[in-house]
């Protein structure tokens, strides 16, 4: 993973049936899609909140310079999971992702 890359967790489901771009719940609820400025805190992320998935999950590595929407560094809401700090930022993407931007999986 290099330094300014974003990862973004999704059901590997849902990036293999996704088209051009890839959307997320969130997108529509939110106004922005969720990622993650490292590996640690996506562990921290996927453990929290998709614990109890029971389809495979993929972390998407994204070049932020690659996508059209803006990425706004953001506190998360209501609290960051279990073992970030509560000061962390999160990258929030304010749009959907390209899958030019997927540099890795």
């Amino acid at each position: 993973m290099t330094r300014s890359s974003l990862l973004h967790l999704l059901p590997l489901r849902a990036f293999h049936s996704a088209p051009e771009t890839i959307g997320s719940p969130s997108l529509h609820s939110e106004g922005f899609v969720h990622c993650s400025p490292d590996i640690a805190t996506t562990l921290a992320v996927a453990n929290t909140l998709h614990r109890d998935t029971e389809e495979p999950m993929v972390a998407l590595e994204l070049d932020p310079d690659r996508l059209a929407a803006p990425v706004r560094w953001e506190p998360a809401a209501p609290a960051p999971p279990a073992g970030v700090p509560s000061d962390a930022l999160f990258p929030h993407v304010y749009g959907p992702l390209e899958r030019d931007a997927v540099i890795g999986l």
